[in-house]
């Protein structure tokens, strides 16, 4: 899984390899703190924990969630898992470049940024 190193190695992506195929960059530069990069052949995973679900207004809280997916947001999806709302892109590893990476990467952390304020709100 050498491709994934070499990508955030060129793109001067700050990093840490948890364990074969699984990797977590933490790099303030590009607003990517705590996102999981997994490689599950023949997906590239990558996903990042955004906030736990509301316990309040929790119907208008899915629905913006659908509606971010739908209308802002250019790679991945935000998705719940056992209450915890992420945001989530899958590439295919054996066509994915460097640049179809950079463009995952790009898009959670300007969706990280934009949505901020947004989601925040809902948080009690």
């Amino acid at each position: 899984m050498r491709k994934i190193e070499s990508y955030l190695i060129n793109l001067d992506i700050q990093y840490e390899e948890l364990e074969e195929n699984t990797w977590i960059i933490n790099d303030e530069n590009s607003g990517l703190e705590q996102v999981a990069v997994a490689v599950n052949e023949p997906l590239v995973v990558v996903r990042v924990k955004v906030m736990e679900v509301p316990d309040h207004d929790r119907e208008e809280f899915m629905l913006t969630l659908l509606k971010l997916n739908g209308s802002d947001l250019v790679h991945g999806a935000y998705a719940v898992v056992d209450n915890e709302v992420i945001l989530i892109d899958t590439l295919n590893y054996e066509t994915m470049h460097q640049e179809d990476f950079q463009a995952t990467l790009d898009a959670i952390s300007m969706a990280l940024t934009e949505h901020y304020s947004l989601l925040n709100g809902y948080r009690g």
